[in-house]
């Protein structure tokens, strides 16, 4: 169902729901494609964009939380190495495995030896062998340009990497196949109550001056890092305490640092792994770990201590790159939802373990990983559904994902591209490569994005602005110079009518696009950065 007519059905009384979901984001979306896969009925409304947040501000991986593991959280990094297991065969070209090398130094912890046992214990925890030890000579051949300056070897191993974002997408499109009502930019303005138990809730779409009032006995609140807002408004004081911690990523032309994996080492800093891995035709610096004090409705934005951070570790593990702030294409900052105890712990020491409140129809969720989104999905809809919940949910063996069509690739596309888009679109392929040209938009980049998966996004996929379609339902802002600045003409020429947006609408897009662009994912001059 179109947003058009999903709220129109609201707004004539078709309000009645088993759950309503609050989020859009990997959570939000993730419950709302278990409920409705379970058939029962379901509306779900984001503030902002899907994935708008940190759903698509991560750093992409898919894993098992190998850092976790080592410090002694088992259950999580359990569950995460089943969950990247069941996800990379469900939906390859979404979710891929990627290699990782982690070079070890002389005198530097970890040693091989000991990075070599927990590796072990990661593999027995998959059921499959991906570990490896490369001697100084091997690791020169696998990460071309790594430091050889007291090179002991480096430990290799297997995890996955993904587009978040699109990720999302798919979980939305799964959750309205099987009939959900999914409504980006519509507020949750309130709670609503009877006798103290919830009943419903009061939304207010971005384009209508009227609220809607729904009903349901359940409401999911899966805001992430806003989660303990509407806990607190609810119950009157914060029953679930959220630490917000920012992390930040540089992209580069992959020509300036041509890496096949990732590589990964600990920062000298603070001893958390920093990681350079190839993503979508670039490279990827990532990430920080620091508590994020602005305005969690502004966009966040790196700090120049963190963009110092970063090229300091590229440095150190690739010298002869000179990589300078010259070289970053775009950065982008994520704001992780970390429940915390108030101890004060260093940021990297606070538990990654997901948490849920629950008020009398009112379950909150924060915390958790990516890679662990259905996990929490079906715990939340379990504390919420009660008793009947094993009679109502669906079984834990049947598919996130629904295969894509067994499709003829066309000629015009590659087998890597082909591979992808059956990943990235599922069972929506035949209507999108029905949609538009199969010609790559960027004829010189190793991204092979389609000016059909452009079209679809501006028919299908809920664009309501240019930040939509060029951040999060393609990457064209993060993977281009200038936010792809000198691609609007065309995307104008192609896309205007089916946004069927004017000239003055067009004009307003474009000018707040470059501004969010300039603003929150590039990098300002360093004499006014700031670097709080």
């Amino acid at each position: 169902m179109m947003r058009a007519e999903a709220l129109e059905a609201l707004a004539t009384g078709n309000t009645g729901f088993d759950v309503v979901v609050i989020g859009g984001g990997i959570t939000g979306a993730g419950v709302a494609r278990e409920a409705a896969g379970s058939g029962l009925r379901i509306l779900l409304v984001e503030q902002k964009d899907f994935s708008w947040g940190t759903s698509s501000r991560s750093s992409k991986m898919v894993h098992g939380g190998l850092r976790y593991l080592g410090s002694g959280h088992y259950g999580l990094t359990r569950d995460a190495v089943r969950e990247r297991e069941r996800l990379m065969a469900e939906a390859p070209g979404l979710i891929d495995p990627l290699c990782f090398i982690m070079p070890h130094f002389k005198g530097q912890f970890p040693g091989p030896r000991l990075f070599q046992l927990l590796l072990r214990v990661y593999d027995f925890i998959a059921q499959s062998r991906s570990r490896k030890f490369l001697n100084p000579a091997q690791s020169g051949l696998w990460v071309p340009g790594l430091t050889s300056e007291n090179l002991a070897g480096a430990s290799g191993f297997t995890d996955a990497v993904t587009d978040d974002s699109r990720l999302v997408q798919r979980l939305i499109a799964e959750a309205r196949r099987d009939g959900a009502i999914c409504l980006n930019y519509t507020r949750a303005q309130e709670v609503q109550r009877h006798d103290g138990e919830v009943c419903g809730l009061t939304i207010q779409p971005e384009e209508d001056a009227t609220p809607i009032k729904v009903s349901a006995p359940l409401v999911i609140n899966a805001t992430g890092a806003w989660a303990d807002r509407l806990q607190a408004r609810e119950n009157g004081s914060g029953s679930m305490k959220i630490r917000p911690l920012r992390g930040s990523h540089l992209v580069l032309p992959w020509s300036r640092l041509p890496v096949s994996c990732s590589v990964s080492v600990l920062h000298p800093q603070d001893r958390r792994p920093v990681f350079a891995f190839p993503w979508q035709g670039t490279t990827v610096l990532g990430t920080t770990d620091l508590d994020h004090e602005s305005n969690l409705d502004q966009e966040p934005v790196i700090a120049e201590a963190e963009t110092d951070y970063l090229l300091e570790i590229a440095a150190r593990l690739f010298p002869a790159s000179h990589i300078c702030r010259s070289d970053i294409l775009s950065t982008w900052a994520g704001v992780r939802p970390v429940v915390t105890d108030g101890t004060g712990k260093a940021p990297s020491r606070e538990n990654r373990e997901h948490a849920l409140r629950e008020d009398r129809g009112l379950i909150s969720i924060a915390g958790g990983k990516l890679t662990t989104f259905r996990v929490i999905a079906r715990e939340a809809l379990k504390r919420g559904l009660g008793e009947k919940a094993d009679s109502i949910l669906r079984p834990n063996s049947q598919p996130v994902f629904q295969p894509a069509p067994k499709l003829v690739r066309p000629a015009q596309v590659g087998h890597q591209t082909w591979k992808r888009l059956q990943g990235f679109y599922g069972p929506d392929l035949q209507q999108l490569i029905e949609s538009g040209s199969l010609e790559p938009v960027m004829s010189d980049h190793p991204w092979g994005l389609l000016w059909a998966e452009v079209l679809w996004a501006c028919k299908a996929e809920d664009v309501r602005h240019l930040d939509d379609l060029l951040l999060r339902r393609t990457r064209l802002g993060l993977i281009l110079p200038e936010g792809g600045k000198a691609l609007l003409p065309e995307i104008k020429r192609r896309c205007q009518s089916l946004l069927e947006w004017d000239e003055q609408h067009w004009a307003h897009e474009e000018a707040r696009y470059l501004g969010i662009y300039r603003g929150a994912y590039s990098l300002a001059p360093k004499e006014t950065s700031d670097a709080s």
